[in-house]
């Protein structure tokens, strides 16, 4: 008697790296049809989830002048994203912030980093990496392509007053999709 033939399990699919995401969300920035199919308000964000690379999760944003989204970490996911219209502007820091058991944390001198990012650029991010961006256009919508892995699982809030950040709320995924 012959044992039973097993079915060969397909391969795991690698999860995408930062530099994976970030190739992903500059040819996306790059597509004029996928760009021109986002709606735009000129009060509130706007945005279409699209399919990521490997399971990731990825969304098409619309930032209306003056818009931002004050200070925040994805968690466990690294990410990317690109600027595919006008110019956008992150503020970070250079530094790795306890995920859990503070409140509130007072941060060191030149800690913070700043870039603009013109239509076409884009930057890679790691863990728990604390931003925020913004439309400081006063007149002109932003565009831009953002890509995460694994799919966002939470996304923590601050706000920030001097050198002092402070844990203000943690949302779950149902909150924002």
């Amino acid at each position: 008697m012959s044992a039973p033939s097993a079915t060969p399990t397909p391969p795991a699919t690698a999860a995408p790296t930062p530099a994976q995401l970030l190739d992903f969300v500059r040819r996306s920035a790059a597509d004029a049809e996928l760009i021109a199919s986002l709606p735009l308000d000129p009060e509130g964000r706007t945005w279409l989830r699209l399919e990521g690379p490997g399971g990731s999760e990825a969304w098409l944003i619309g930032w209306p002048p003056g818009t931002g989204t004050g200070w925040h970490d994805h968690a466990e996911s690294v990410g990317a994203f690109a600027t595919a219209a006008g110019t956008l502007k992150e503020n970070s820091l250079a530094v790795r912030i306890p995920t859990f058991a503070w409140k509130s944390l007072e941060l060191a001198e030149d800690l913070d980093r700043e870039r603009e990012l013109e239509a076409g650029e884009g930057r890679a991010f790691g863990q728990h990496h604390i931003h925020e961006v913004l439309n400081e256009s006063a007149e002109r919508h932003a565009v831009s392509v953002h890509a995460y892995y694994p799919p966002l699982p939470l996304i923590r809030r601050y706000s920030r007053t001097g050198p002092v950040l402070r844990l203000e709320d943690v949302e779950q995924p149902e909150d924002w999709q």
